[in-house]
């Protein structure tokens, strides 16, 4: 996956340092992203490109860097992340990080390339799939009695008014809301007890016990 390719001519002092010292941390990232990472390492000396893992942009080594002008990158040690377009259209996010000699000195620039372009094309689709394409109105004649949606309704916005969630109610809580649903009628509905036990995971007794005690209020 993140073969190396090697220059015909015999790399520098200055070239193998930021090879073996930084070639296998371009793997490493290329690795855990794959297939969408590209890491090029380049050779500030030469303005040459030094090495890919997992090329995506149809370079080679020994290609021009054109890095003359990085001294604020220099200055920064690291810029980005920042957006490009590579050969094939797609959007890329990138991120360059200087890489120093022992001495401090600037010897090369690692450029994480990441491919963004799936991930838009992804969020296309689940925006569409979750909007739903020739979407309609609920048909009235299928559901003009459909009592369960109204309990899931009420329910999760009794939740969502009291900041809690359902698979973390206290015991307390889910009587308090049994007692709320029994306030809006939705216990008339047929199976209805049986539906909110589940949904609140209590037992049918217990759900029995908290009905029978409102009942007795009411009397």
């Amino acid at each position: 996956m993140c073969a190396r390719t090697v220059k015909k001519n015999q790399p520098t002092e200055i070239q193998q340092y930021l090879l073996s010292h930084y070639s296998h941390i371009a793997d490493s990232i290329a690795k855990l992203f794959f297939p969408y990472a590209e890491v090029v390492i380049h050779d500030l000396d030469s303005q040459r490109v030094l090495y890919f893992a997992n090329n995506l942009s149809r370079r080679v080594v020994g290609d021009d860097s054109a890095l003359e002008h990085i001294e604020r990158t220099i200055t920064k040690k690291f810029v980005g992340p920042y957006e490009k377009i590579n050969w094939d259209g797609r959007r890329m996010r990138s991120v360059s990080s200087v890489l120093f000699d022992e001495q401090g000195v600037a010897r090369g620039l690692m450029c994480i390339n990441f491919n963004i372009a799936v991930f838009s094309d992804m969020q296309s689709m689940l925006s569409l799939f979750i909007t739903g394409a020739g979407m309609v109105e609920q048909p009235t004649e299928l559901f003009h009695d459909y009592w369960q949606e109204r309990i899931n309704t009420f329910i999760h916005g009794w939740l969502q008014n009291r900041q809690l969630a359902l698979n973390t109610l206290e015991r307390q809580h889910r009587k308090e809301l049994v007692e709320a649903l029994y306030a809006e009628g939705a216990f008339n509905g047929k199976s209805a007890t049986n539906y909110i036990a589940n949904v609140l995971s209590l037992g049918r007794a217990t759900v029995y016990k908290y009905l029978q005690s409102l009942k007795t209020k009411d009397a």
